[in-house]
Order: structure tokens, then sequence, then C-alpha cells
């Protein structure tokens, strides 16, 4: 039962810090969203508010990479990225294009009082970032523009995410899908030609 309303917690500061972001966000408001007493947020986040964003850091990073770590076992690099940045579109469109990244939300709001949280964050992005990067040196890209490349999509699409928001449109991200996917194969086309001569 415990484990049960620290979940519930977790996903409900998951949910409130994609729409309000981490400083609009109070213990307050998540023992309401949750259904679970405030004081049991105290018991189960004895460090206090940035021990919850961590845990949901971890878990934004995870549901998001492992869709990713999934479905790069099947497909293309292109197909890979357009995929990430195709979740994310009908991520801000089923929200109403009123919820972004949780990371991101965290992140931009914490680095003074909580520097743990860039660094947790800084680790699932890198995860985010792996996955494509293997995706492409798999197909031959020399590891480091493999890393360039990844580097390049997680950036973008998170830059994307903000516009989407602020237009109302998942333009942005279709936009980036299709400038991705170009990138991604003209690189693993590149790798290939270089490997034929």
């Amino acid at each position: 039962m415990a484990a049960d309303s620290k979940d519930r917690m977790i996903r409900s500061a998951y949910q409130l810090f994609r729409e309000r972001g981490y400083s609009g966000t109070g213990f307050r408001e998540i023992s309401a969203h949750s259904g679970v007493a405030k004081g049991a947020v105290y018991h189960h986040f004895p460090a206090g508010k940035a021990d919850l964003a961590e845990q949901v850091i971890r878990l934004a990073g995870r549901e998001v990479g492992d869709l990713m770590a999934a479905a790069a076992d099947g497909v293309d690099p292109g197909t890979l990225v357009e995929g990430f940045a195709a979740g994310w579109a009908e991520h801000v469109r089923t929200h109403d294009f009123a919820a972004g990244c949780a990371i991101a939300a965290v992140v931009s709001e914490s680095q003074h009082d909580a520097p743990q949280l860039a660094r947790t964050a800084a680790d699932e992005f890198g995860r985010w970032r792996a996955i494509l990067a293997e995706s492409l040196a798999r197909q031959g890209v020399p590891s480091e523009h493999a890393a360039s490349l990844a580097t390049l999509a997680v950036a973008a699409v998170e830059g994307a995410v903000i516009l989407a928001r602020a237009e109302r449109a998942t333009q942005p991200l279709d936009d980036i899908a299709r400038e991705l996917r170009k990138s991604f194969e003209a690189a693993v086309h590149g790798a290939r030609s270089a490997q034929s001569k």
C-alpha cells in the first residue's frame, strides 16, 4: 500500500510538472492530485521536493527511453528518430498542448537549489542520445558523427516541444521529424558509400 501511494505521488508530480512546471507545483497540489495525504509526501520523500523530482525525472526518462530502445531493435535510424519526434507530437496533441517534457520542466527551474536534478536529467537525456547514436553506429556511421546527430535530435525535439506548446500546433515537431530523418538517412548513406570505396 505504501509503495502504491508513493507511485501515485510520483505519477501525479510527473503530470503536474509537465503542465505547471517544477516551481509551479507544490506538495499540496501533488497531494490533491494523487489523493494521498500531504504528510505521506514527506514520509516517502524526506529530502523534500527535489527527492520527488529526481524520481519524476527517472520515470520520464525511463518511459521515453524504453520506447526508443524497443523500437531501435526493429527499425532503421531514420525511422527511429522520426518516431521519437512523432511521439512527442502525439504527446502534446493528446494533452491539448498543455503538457511538455517533465525533465525539461524540472531541470530548467532547479539549477541553484537542487543541482543533483541537473545531473539526473543529464543521465536520462544521455540515455536517449545513446540509443539514437547506437542506432546510427550499427549502420556504420562513425561514432563521433553519430553522437553529434543524436545530440542534435534530442535538442531539436525538446525545443520543438516548446514551440508546439506555444503555437498550439504540432507543425514544429512535424518539421523536425522530417528534417531529422533526412539527416540520419544522409549519415547512413554517407557511411555506406565510404565503406564501398
